[in-house]
């Protein structure tokens, strides 16, 4: 069994509007969309899933990186992992553009953080759907930040504070 070869997934956040637009063609309006110094933190519900109310997505240009979590519905869920994804940023005033690179990190809390993605990823590079320049990037950036993690006993809570970011994740629903 093989992966799928898909092509690049370029999403784009329309700040002035808070929509969300996806490679797909589909559109999804954001409750949350705001710049930070550190990136850009949206939030949109998710009323196709069963277990998540919600997506929390926070873009770190700087770090070339994706920090996703999925909230569940139930106070009494098993939480899921963050998921931080790499990817390449571009930005202007009006808009945030990321290309996924099909690589990622899962980062259950209170365990180790594991490579996501890999034979997708695989499938893109031997497919030339990734380009060698965007592999290389998504290889140095997901197995820096693993490092970066485990220094800080894989708490991405502590992790983002050693960056410099000291709001707290996974963030609190807003009211």
């Amino acid at each position: 069994m093989s992966a799928v070869i898909t092509p690049q997934l370029v999403d784009v956040v329309d700040t002035f509007t808070s929509v969300r637009n996806y490679s797909s063609g589909t559109a999804r309006q954001l409750t949350t969309c705001r710049v930070e110094p550190w990136g850009l933190r949206t939030e949109c519900p998710t009323p196709e899933d069963p277990f998540s109310e919600c997506e929390v997505t926070w873009l770190l240009p700087d770090l070339g990186l994706r920090l996703t979590y999925h909230r569940p519905r139930s106070r009494h869920a098993r939480s899921t992992p963050s998921v931080l994804t790499a990817v390449r940023v571009q930005r202007d005033t009006r808009s945030w553009r990321t290309t996924d690179l099909l690589l990622g990190l899962a980062v259950p809390g209170g365990t180790t953080a594991r490579i996501v993605r890999s034979e997708e990823f695989a499938a893109a590079v031997a497919g030339q759907v990734l380009r060698a320049p965007d592999a290389d990037l998504a290889l140095r950036t997901v197995h820096r930040t693993l490092e970066e993690i485990s220094y800080q006993r894989h708490d991405i809570s502590s992790w983002l504070s050693s960056m410099g970011i000291y709001d707290s994740w996974p963030p609190m629903p807003e009211i």
